[in-house]
């Protein structure tokens, strides 16, 4: 579905990514691991076309999309819910779900108001919060709606960048299972960037691990999690069930 063969990438002088070669199947929950500047979010912004590689190529569904715009990767199915929600803040909760369909053409109110209420039955929160602007929610809220927001351009691939940054254990976890469930409920294939290693690999069908700017691991997510390296380095040790393990 989605390929990446090796893809350098730089912001001017300064080299973020290697050379990479990775895949991404239809169904998948893969998720990549690693510590800050590793470049797992400038992967993300390269699938969406925020910056460009300077050498290689990413294919989706076996067209080349390195060079394309925002838009047109939109527009092929692919949608970003980036790091730190960036919900608009003046905004209502609703104003922002419709802005999560620019990406579609001719969607008509009767469609866009179904798909509105399939979004709020996915997140009740949401739908007792439509009228809130975006700076009254909780962290928690904003990115089950950065989230939504996502959802709402019906995508084939959604990418997800820390989607549990700065969240409390108890909303990670509702974040997690929802991810699950757009996953294995909706159909919709997910690229997931986390710092929280364990509970990512505990979701994921396969994960890759990087280090400054290179793939050093890859695998099916179980292999990985009984990898004695991958626990040494990422892992902080023998992993436990239910331990929320993070990169520092």
């Amino acid at each position: 579905m989605m390929e990446f063969h090796d893809v350098h990438a730089s912001y001017d002088a300064v080299v973020a990514l290697h050379g990479i070669s990775f895949e991404v199947k239809k169904g998948e929950i893969v998720c990549l691991l690693g510590a800050n500047g590793a470049g797992k979010s400038t992967t993300l912004r390269l699938i969406s076309g925020l910056i460009h590689p300077k050498k290689g190529e990413i294919s989706f569904n076996g067209q080349n999309i390195h060079n394309m715009s925002p838009e047109s990767i939109v527009k092929l199915g692919i949608s970003h819910v980036p790091e730190g929600r960036r919900v608009f803040p003046g905004l209502s909760v609703t104003d922002n779900l419709v802005l999560g369909v620019s990406n579609r053409t001719n969607v008509s109110k009767q469609e866009l108001k179904k798909d509105i209420n399939e979004i709020f039955n996915l997140f009740p929160d949401l739908k007792r919060l439509q009228n809130a602007l975006g700076w009254t929610l909780s962290g928690g809220q904003q990115q089950m709606l950065a989230i939504a927001r996502g959802l709402m351009a019906k995508p084939k691939v959604l990418l997800m960048d820390e989607p549990s940054l700065g969240l409390a254990p108890i909303v990670v976890q509702e974040v997690f299972r929802t991810i699950e469930h757009i996953n294995k409920n909706m159909g919709t294939t997910v690229l997931l960037v986390e710092q929280n290693a364990s509970m990512a690999l505990a979701i994921s069908d396969r994960g890759y691990v990087m280090e400054t700017g290179e793939i050093v691991f890859q695998g099916m997510a179980k292999e990985l999690l009984n990898n004695p390296e991958v626990q040494s380095a990422y892992l902080g040790g023998r992993v436990k069930g239910g331990c929320n393990n993070e990169f520092s």
